[in-house]
Formats: structure tokens, sequence, C-alpha cells
């Protein structure tokens, strides 16, 4: 008798250790899929044409906080001391987001609509908007400033949409090939995705899913 009591609490035991470490395991996954983008994380009360209303009617004089204060945050990316921001919208396709943007600000140089992307480059700051990998309706707004672009992007993404002569205009001579040289031995970032394979470069991300507007837990506003 006291042989099978011992034994049944032996059992009893190794269950409740195999269940413990069951959901350590769990913890532990790399990826929670709790944490995926849904299209209620990007509804707004706005309709579209009040959207538009309210982008040309405030003060333009600020790129990133006209987006963060009209768009739902859903993403920040820190790479080497600087931080992008990400936003996303299921009210515009990018090709008009993109014109929308250029009308109210006119961005130094627009790039073409190639790979479900257009860029926006200002003298501070690029505006990458690019179509949604996951979720059919949806836009994504990455908001970068040019320290960040110049420190943590690959140039092989940025050339495909703007010339050689136009980058190192902007960050300076040889810039391209001196970064090419950098990401030849390095990962480097190359525009954000919801996949994991765009955490590469250094950077780290900080998921805020929600319909938070006002900047983003990083942009200081």
């Amino acid at each position: 008798m006291n042989k099978k009591i011992g034994l049944s609490i032996t059992m009893l035991f190794f269950i409740l250790l195999v269940g413990c470490n069951s959901n350590s395991f769990t913890n532990l996954s790399a990826f929670d899929e709790s944490d995926a983008i849904l299209e209620e994380d990007l509804q707004v009360s706005e309709t579209k044409d009040e959207m538009i209303d309210q982008l040309k009617t405030t003060n333009n004089s600020d790129m990133e906080a006209l987006i963060s204060n009209n768009f739902p945050f859903v993403d920040s990316v820190v790479g080497d001391d600087t931080t992008a921001n990400v936003y996303g919208t299921l009210l515009f396709e990018v090709e008009e987001l993109a014109d929308l943007l250029a009308e109210i600000k006119q961005p130094q140089e627009v790039s073409d609509y190639i790979d479900g992307q257009q860029i926006l480059a200002y003298s501070d700051l690029f505006i990458i908007i690019k179509d949604s990998e996951e979720l059919e309706n949806a836009t994504f707004i990455e908001v970068a400033s040019e320290q960040f672009v110049r420190k943590n992007y690959s140039p092989n993404f940025l050339t495909t949409y703007f010339t050689i002569r136009m980058l190192d205009s902007f960050f300076g001579n040889n810039w391209v090939s001196n970064r090419r040289s950098y990401c030849s031995s390095n990962d480097c970032y190359g525009g954000y995705s919801t996949s994991r394979s765009y955490n590469k470069g250094g950077t780290t991300t900080n998921r805020g899913l929600g319909s938070f507007r006002g900047g983003g837990p990083s942009s200081g506003k």
C-alpha cells in the first residue's frame, strides 16, 4: 500500500513538473502571435475625407508631428542611437498617401512607386510608405530621421528608389560605396517589415499596437 501511495505521489509530481516546463517553453517563444497587427488596431473614427481635411488644415511645418497626430502608432525601430516610428492606416493606398503628403509639404525628392513602396525625402526626414505584407487594405508609414537612415539603412535598398548621386548629396560624398563596404560584412536595415527578418543590423522594435496617436513612445512629443 505504501509503495502504491509513493508511486502515485511520484507520478503526480512528474505531471506537474512537465506542465510547468511546457509553460516555460511557451513563454520563451521567439514570436508572440498575439502581437500580430490586426485591422482593428489601425481603425480610426474619422472618414477618409475628414482625415484629408484634417491633414491639410494642420500646421505642416513638422511632418513627423503631422503623421503621429493623425495615424495610429504601431511600432518603433531602434537603431544606432536613433529611432524610427511606424504608423498605419486603412484609409489610404501608398501612392495616394504619398501624393497627399507631398502636396501638404513638398519633399526634396519623391521616389517612384516600386515593389509596393514609395519614399518621400526631406532635408531631415525620410517618410517610407509601404503596402502591408499581411493586411490586404493596410498601409504602413515609417518616419525616420536623416540620421537614422544614414546610420542604419542598406544602400542596396535605397538605390532601388534614388540615384547614388542623390543619396551621396544627402549623406555625404561616397556614402553609398562606404556603406556598401560596411554592409558587406554586417547586416543592415532594409525597411520596416512585420516579419522577424527585418530585425537586422542591430535594430530592435518596441511594438505598441492600438489606436494611440501622439507620436509613439520614443518620439518625445
